[in-house]
């Protein structure tokens, strides 16, 4: 569409992933395995929390929604790049690059969100569990939670907005595998500054006072934890709170490279976006069942034996 001399963009294309032509095909099988072993998995945790009664504790209702929120963000990310690696086809709509970067953002900033709130519940169970029960009431949870995907809409209604209401009317090569805020303000017409600046308060900082406070509540939760005399009651809680904060580091940290530098331009910065973007998503429901010692009893239970054997 044309306007005078000015061209706007209708359409952009995908860059991707650099690599070989030749090697297309395995790409497609690697990411295709790890997208269907993302969705098997964390459906796999949602279903054995539904079915087990002794799972029905806010910890695990807050855990459901966090393997919904791994399934969705892959599903917003891994399709268009499989038939990139497959068919070619790296075209994507305008309209299509805007949903793709809403519910990137909608869906990610949900789980920052919930990572706090996680962390919160944990901090509450250990530190104050006089008060827990009175405090996690069901009606508080759905509050809670109904809160992290508020939060994470209003996010990404901002974003999205202040993202594109900038004109583009150049280039429409996005150098990255989807639409995101970095890659695309490389493609505006116009004075980005402002909007570099508001990426890394709105996201970076953001990201980084969530990592923050969880990371606070873990220090009280550590101290805690050394002050329970009995070596199980300590194992016990270390096992419930390890996979938490594993999953929280694997997150943040590629997470918080990323949208600290909006402005930055390196080759690794894709490498890294991969990994949040659709590794991550995979190893969550890993970490959950290795490092929890009641999710790896629930599964146990769904498989019809009684208990896990100890070591």
């Amino acid at each position: 569409m044309q306007s005078g001399n000015q061209t706007f963009v209708t359409h952009f294309i995908l860059v991707g992933l650099h690599h070989h032509p030749k090697l297309g095909v395995p790409l497609f099988l690697i990411f295709l395995a790890i997208y269907l072993l993302t969705i098997s998995g964390n459906g796999l945790i949602i279903f054995t929390i539904l079915v087990d009664a002794q799972l029905h504790r806010p910890m695990y209702w807050f855990l459901c929604h966090l393997s919904f929120l791994d399934m969705t963000i892959s599903c917003a990310i891994v399709p268009k790049m499989l038939t990139g690696f497959l068919l070619n086809s790296k075209v994507i709509s305008f309209g299509g690059c805007v949903i793709q970067l809403f519910s990137f953002h909608f869906l990610g900033c949900t789980e920052c969100f919930l990572y706090t709130l996680m962390a919160y519940d944990r901090f509450l169970a250990i530190c104050k569990p006089q008060h827990y029960v009175t405090i996690m009431t069901r009606s508080v949870c759905n509050c809670l939670a109904l809160g992290t995907w508020l939060g994470g809409s209003l996010h990404s209604i901002f974003q999205t907005c202040f993202m594109f209401h900038l004109p583009f009317c150049g280039p429409n090569e996005v150098d990255y595998f989807f639409c995101d805020i970095p890659a695309m303000l490389r493609l505006v017409c116009a004075d980005t500054v402002i909007n570099e600046l508001v990426t890394f308060v709105d996201i970076g900082f953001l990201a980084l006072t969530c990592f923050v406070l969880i990371l606070t509540s873990y220090g009280y939760i550590v101290a805690a934890i050394l002050r329970i005399r009995s070596a199980d009651g300590r194992r016990n809680a270390f096992s419930t709170c390890a996979a938490h904060l594993t999953v929280v580091i694997v997150y943040y940290v590629p997470c918080t490279f990323i949208y600290l530098r909006p402005g930055s331009q390196e080759p690794l910065d894709g490498v890294v976006a991969v990994f949040y973007t659709v590794i991550t998503p995979l190893l969550n429901p890993i970490i959950y069942t290795l490092c929890n010692k009641e999710m790896k009893s629930a599964l146990w239970r769904l498989g019809g034996h009684r208990e896990v054997q100890p070591h």
